[in-house]
């Protein structure tokens, strides 16, 4: 006998759920593109600061 190539880890999947995500598995691997996506996407530098960079005076105004 084989092992089957997916296994429900958690619950009782009945055989129609696992055709179910079989056939989402399955198109979605078909609809990839063969061209590899970006690793980096976005900015280059990070949004925040970090406060032990910033200097120590700010003005009584300010509201950072």
């Amino acid at each position: 006998m084989t092992t089957p190539d997916i296994r429900v880890e958690k619950g009782h999947a009945g055989p129609e759920e696992v055709a179910a995500i079989t056939a989402i598995l399955l198109a979605r691997a078909a609809a990839r593109t063969s061209e590899p996506t970006p690793a980096h996407r976005g900015r280059l530098k990070a949004g925040w600061r970090r406060l032990e960079r910033e200097g120590g005076f700010r003005a009584p105004h300010s509201w950072r």
